[in-house]
């Protein structure tokens, strides 16, 4: 965008040009302003500048596997005092992330050539009538926190119109 800014600046002006884009001028010359002078970035910028710089290296050091709490334990290691969060942020900032350890769960796989099924009611899930219109559903994820971790269905609900809700229908 500043570029933008640089390009057009002598046609249109800094003011005009930042009127239709989504920045205020202050932001352009303040910019401008730290290009200039370095001293003028505010102190979290220039740690963050630092930090990314011993962020990397530390991931590049150790095979590019150290996730957040690996790179920031090496960091606390190396004397260079830093909180877990900063450290999370800026390896976001930079694309840096550590192996995950496992397999990765696939609930669903889509066969975007497979012919769906046809939809019977259009999304209208309402019954007139008892009987009607049945719905089923599975869930499908962990069964529960004590039986063993596998994957797979764990709930079929099926509901209707049922005869106590002919009542309410009247």
């Amino acid at each position: 965008m500043m570029s933008f800014i640089d390009r057009h600046r002598d046609a249109y002006g800094v003011e005009s040009i930042c009127a239709q884009l989504p920045i205020a001028p202050s932001t352009y010359y303040e910019h401008n302003a730290r290009e200039i002078d370095p001293t003028r970035v505010p102190p979290r910028l220039r740690r963050d500048r630092e930090l990314s710089v011993d962020i990397q290296r530390i991931w590049d050091e150790n095979f590019q596997v150290y996730g957040a709490r690996k790179v920031w334990r090496q960091l606390n290691r190396e004397q260079i005092v830093v909180a877990r969060c900063t450290v999370e942020r800026l390896m976001r900032a930079l694309g840096l992330q550590g192996v995950v350890r496992g397999r990765k769960c696939r609930t669903t796989v889509a066969d975007d050539s497979a012919e769906l099924p046809v939809d019977r009611v259009n999304r209208q899930f309402q019954a007139s009538r008892p009987n009607q219109l049945w719905v089923a559903d599975f869930t499908y994820g962990m069964p529960s926190q004590r039986s063993p971790p596998e994957w797979g269905p764990s709930c079929l609900s099926m509901s209707g119109m049922h005869r106590s809700s002919e009542l309410m229908l009247q």
